[in-house]
C-alpha cells in the first residue's frame, strides 16, 4: 500500500487513519498529542500513575473509572485531575487514574497489538529509546485537533512534538518523517512561544491555562516512557519496554 511507507523504518502520519495504515506493519508506535493528552500521561507517569485512556468524557466514564478502582480525571474548568498537565504534577504517586480525551485517548486505544507508547516533548528521548527496543519499524502518530465540524486539524504542537521524537530515531526517514523533524528544529530553540503562539496554545492561555503550554514545552524533562499494556499506560524501563 502507497501509503504505509513501508519503505522507510522511520514513519510519520497523522490521526485515526495514520493509526489504522502504520500500526500493523510498525514494531512500535508512538502517539503524540501535546496539548494535551500525552503531556498529561507522561507527568503522570512520571510518579508512578497508571494511566487509563477513554474515548468518552461522558457517564460512562465515572462507570468505567469505578470498575477499575481509578480516580476520573474531569473538565478543566472544574479543577480538580483533569487533562490539564498542571493539575498532574501533584497526583499521589501511584495513584490509577482514567483520563478521557477524543484525541489522544482515542488514537491509543486503537493500535491493536502494537506496542503503544505516549509522547511528547517532556520524554521525547525516553520515548524513542523504549520504541527502539521494539524494533526498527516505527511509526510517530500526531493526533491533531478537530474542527467545529469533526474533521481532523493538523496541529502545530503536535506536528513539533511528533518532530522531537522522530528526530531522536535511527534509520531511513520517510519523507513525512523528515519533514516533521524539520519543523521540530525549526522552533527547537524556542519551544515555548511557538506552542504559546499556536492557535491551540492561544486557545489554552485564553482560558486560564498558560501553565500548561509551558509544562509541555519542557524538552526531555521526565526520562519516562508510558507504554500502554492491558489498556492502561504506565512506566517501563526502556530497556526491558518490549519483553
Amino acid at each position: 500500500m502507497v501509503y504505509d511507507q513501508c519503505e522507510y523504518r522511520v514513519r510519520f502520519e497523522w490521526g485515526p487513519q495514520g493509526v489504522a495504515c502504520l500500526a500493523p506493519v510498525s514494531d512500535a508506535i508512538v502517539i503524540v498529542d501535546v496539548l494535551s493528552f500525552t503531556t498529561a500521561v507522561c507527568i503522570a507517569a512520571a510518579r508512578g500513575a497508571t494511566v487509563f485512556p477513554y474515548r468518552w468524557a461522558d457517564d460512562t466514564a465515572a462507570d468505567y473509572a469505578r470498575s477499575k478502582n481509578a480516580l476520573l480525571a474531569g473538565p478543566r474548568r472544574e479543577g480538580g485531575y483533569s487533562l490539564s498537565p498542571g493539575s498532574l504534577t501533584g497526583l499521589p504517586r501511584g495513584s490509577r487514574i482514567v483520563l478521557p480525551s477524543p484525541n489522544g485517548a482515542t488514537l491509543s486505544l486503537a493500535t491493536g497489538e502494537t506496542p503503544t507508547f505516549a509522547g511528547c516533548l517532556r520524554n521525547a528521548g525516553a520515548v524513542a529509546r523504549a520504541a527502539r527496543s521494539c524494533g526498527s519499524r516505527i511509526a510517530v502518530i500526531a493526533c491533531g485537533e478537530r474542527w467545529p465540524d469533526g474533521a481532523l486539524r493538523p496541529a502545530l504542537e503536535d506536528h513539533i512534538g511528533a518532530g522531537a521524537v522522530l528526530s531522536r530515531l535511527c534509520g531511513a526517514r520517510s519523507p513525512e518523517a523528515a519533514a516533521a523533524i524539520g519543523v521540530f528544529e525549526s522552533v527547537r530553540t524556542h519551544l515555548a512561544e511557538a506552542l504559546r503562539n499556536s492557535v491551540s496554545g492561544k486557545e489554552l492561555v485564553g482560558r486560564g491555562f498558560g501553565d500548561d503550554v509551558a509544562l509541555a514545552s519542557a524538552l526531555n524533562s521526565d526520562d519516562v516512557a508510558p507504554r500502554l499494556r492491558n489498556r492502561a499506560y504506565s512506566v517501563s524501563c526502556s530497556t526491558t519496554a518490549c519483553r
